[in-house]
């Protein structure tokens, strides 16, 4: 009994629904069973047009294609069972096949066969050449066009998890349904071949009961051929017509899954909020008026219609009553007001006249909502509190440009137009949008200011469309994380160091004032930050510090002892957790060369020849050249003795590099070296 509970008995349904359409196929079976057989397709056919009718989204009927395969072979199946008993017992009447097929043979065409064909002829028409193939080429371009714009969406998805305007699992769930969205329209081009492939079997299987049906009624069953052909020829056209009328249905259902705009109404409240204005109606109205009073019209029914259309338009141009008002929400605590921002923020937003509506509370404050996110989710990852963004305006900007300022110094500076689109390419474009040619200010990618209302277009051409709130918000978030360590000072670390000594108190009393000074320990996190190495983890950080303290008291050599210890964080960032660490390194000649130099010169930031350095950052420019274009961080490995004299001297000529010494890399972690730089270039000539 135990193990019969555990049978879940709705998975059985599935396979046994397969066992019956064989049986169908290979044994025969009654008029009457047919009868209900037929009656359960026609049903199916039914149910499946009215959950396309009520879908929001094509996504919320991801089972169609599944469900088009079954219908289609139950309706073949049962073109089999039925041209088995027509041709078997069709010489005993029309009746011998079943009611059903009667019905449609006798009462839908009259009786008349000749009739039967011709009606018969005009649905395949209609199923064949009209829905089926139109389906079909809408789901092949939907196919196409979803798996273009993959790309883009992904990059979509990760901009704003960076951003902090989506947590990891609505990120997650937004890759799985673009990769279900990708799924569902690649399924649905090949389930519409399907139903090509149904009507054309549709037409076979009329052709093939017709004339089995007039062989075997004159030759075995002594029928005249007149007999023969209104007998035989009246079953197969009701068989033909009790198979595709429930094709044409799920053709129909098809059609408007793969037509289908994803909305929050279904697909009759979307058509009668589009229908409901009165401009539309007024004008048929009259043109159906003046048709009515030509003569020879048919008045009555052209009057009729043009007074019922005067009606409508007359009934949707009345003011509707205002809905009640809403409760007042309470007030955001995580908001950024502007009288919350001080003039002497740390972060400043400067913005023309032209972009202060992305800042009216009237209209939503969008800029200030995604500031607000930004400040949340850096200050998560850096291990800090993101000071406060000063958003003010600026007359002496021009309208649609906005500036940023970190401690007083200007950063980065573009401009936004607050009413269009911006429509990124960040994979191939199939076909441009008109708009105005621009640069991406935070990624460099060639993009385009649209009309919002060719966002749709631009989607589906593989764009990845953004508003202005966003630009501006990216921009601003790149940038911070970039100047991150200017915005960490003495008052920061303090707080910092005052929440650590609550859950280790020991720590922060032996490391300050005991070991080192604040100063100190505040340059030391500055110099990490400098360089990507988020502080978060700020006990083991400090835990580290405070065990080399005694051995240096320059800021600039506890960084460099610091950060073996902290090396499986700095890593995480740049190589999957079991992947290797894909890097380019330095010829021992060359390090011994670099090592020498900085032996020359201590404690110089560009110890390095002009001419040797030039050569250096060139060569590593080249061998790092395949990473950039895989979009993979550029990371290279070197002795700690020249670590950070190298990534000085990279930094500005290869934004975002990554200079790691050798025993920053943990020892589980193993290094994929993609090149070595200095093993074959004549990099040590004139040094």
């Amino acid at each position: 009994m135990t193990a019969l509970a555990r049978i879940d008995y709705r998975a059985m349904l599935l396979p046994l629904a397969i066992l019956t359409l064989v049986l169908l196929m290979v044994v025969p079976i009654s008029p009457w069973l047919l009868d209900i057989f037929f009656v359960l397709n026609i049903g199916i056919a039914l149910i499946v047009l009215m959950v396309a009718i009520n879908t929001r989204a094509p996504l919320d009927f991801s089972a169609f294609p599944t469900v088009l395969l079954f219908a289609t072979l139950l309706r073949l199946s049962l073109n089999v069972a039925s041209t088995r008993v027509v041709l078997v017992a069709g010489h005993e009447g029309t009746a011998a096949a079943g009611h059903v097929i009667e019905a449609f043979g006798t009462f839908l065409i009259g009786g008349d066969y000749v009739v039967g064909i011709f009606v018969f002829a005009i649905l395949m028409i209609i199923n064949l050449v009209v829905i089926t193939k139109g389906a079909g080429r809408v789901s092949e371009v939907a196919a196409r066009f979803t798996l273009d714009a993959m790309p883009g969406k992904q990059m979509a998805i990760d901009a704003d998890l960076n951003a902090g305007l989506l947590t990891a699992d609505e990120a997650r769930a937004r890759r799985a349904q673009v990769s279900t969205e990708a799924d569902f329209h690649g399924s649905m081009d090949g389930a519409s071949k399907f139903v090509k492939g149904d009507a054309v079997a549709g037409v076979l299987i009329l052709f093939i009961n017709v004339i089995g049906g007039l062989i075997l009624g004159t030759v075995q069953h002594g029928l005249s051929l007149s007999e023969a052909a209104e007998t035989y020829i009246l079953l197969a056209i009701g068989d033909g017509l009790v198979a595709q009328v429930p094709a044409l249905l799920l053709s129909i259902a098809a059609a408007m899954i793969v037509t289908r705009v994803a909305s929050e109404h279904d697909l009759a409240g979307q058509i009668g909020r589009q229908f409901s204005g009165p401009a539309a109606w007024l004008p048929v109205a009259g043109i159906l008026a003046l048709l009515g009073v030509l003569p020879g019209m048919p008045h009555l029914v052209l009057l009729g219609a043009a007074g019922g259309c005067g009606f409508a338009a007359w009934t949707l141009s009345r003011p509707r009553p205002a809905p009640p008002p809403e409760a007042a929400a309470p007030p955001d605590t995580a908001s950024i007001e502007w009288d919350d921002i001080a003039d002497t923020a740390a972060i400043g937003v400067d913005l023309g006249f032209g972009l202060l509506g992305l800042v009216d509370a009237a209209s939503g404050a969008p800029l200030m909502a995604r500031i607000t996110a930004i400040r949340r989710a850096l200050s998560k990852r850096l291990g800090f509190v993101v000071p406060q963004v000063r958003v003010r305006d600026d007359i002496a900007l021009p309208p649609q440009t906005y500036r940023i300022r970190i401690g007083g110094v200007i950063v980065g500076e573009d401009a936004a137009w607050p009413d269009d689109r911006l429509a990124l390419e960040a994979g191939p474009i199939d076909t441009p949008v008109p708009g105005r040619s621009a640069k991406d200010p935070s990624f460099g990618l060639d993009a385009r200011w649209i009309d919002p209302a060719e966002e749709g277009l631009a989607t589906a051409a593989g764009y990845t469309v953004v508003d202005a709130a966003t630009v501006i918000g990216t921009h601003l978030d790149t940038l911070l994380r970039a100047h991150a360590h200017q915005l960490l000072g003495q008052d920061e670390v303090q707080a910092l160091l005052d929440t650590l000594a609550r859950t280790a108190p020991q720590l922060v009393v032996g490391l300050v004032p005991k070991l080192l000074p604040l100063a100190t320990v505040t340059a030391v996190l500055a110099r990490l930050l400098e360089e990507g190495v988020p502080i978060a983890d700020l006990r083991r950080t400090i835990g580290a510090l405070a065990s080399v303290a005694t051995r240096s008291a320059d800021p600039a050599e506890l960084t460099e002892l610091v950060r073996p210890a902290l090396g499986s964080a700095i890593v995480q960032d740049l190589a999957e957790l079991r992947a290797p660490l894909t890097a380019v390194t330095l010829a021992p000649e060359l390090e011994d060369l670099l090592a020498a130099s900085v032996r020359a010169a201590p404690g110089s930031a560009y110890p390095f020849d002009a001419a040797l350095g030039g050569r250096v950052t060139a060569a590593l420019a080249d061998a790092a050249a395949p990473l950039r274009e895989a979009g993979a961080p550029v990371v290279v490995v070197t002795t700690p003795q020249v670590r950070r004299a190298l990534f000085e001297l990279l930094r500005h000529r290869l934004p975002g590099v990554h200079v790691l010494g050798v025993f920053e890399v943990p020892d589980d972690r193993a290094i994929d070296v993609i090149a070595t730089v200095g093993a074959a270039q004549p990099l040590l000539q004139g040094a």
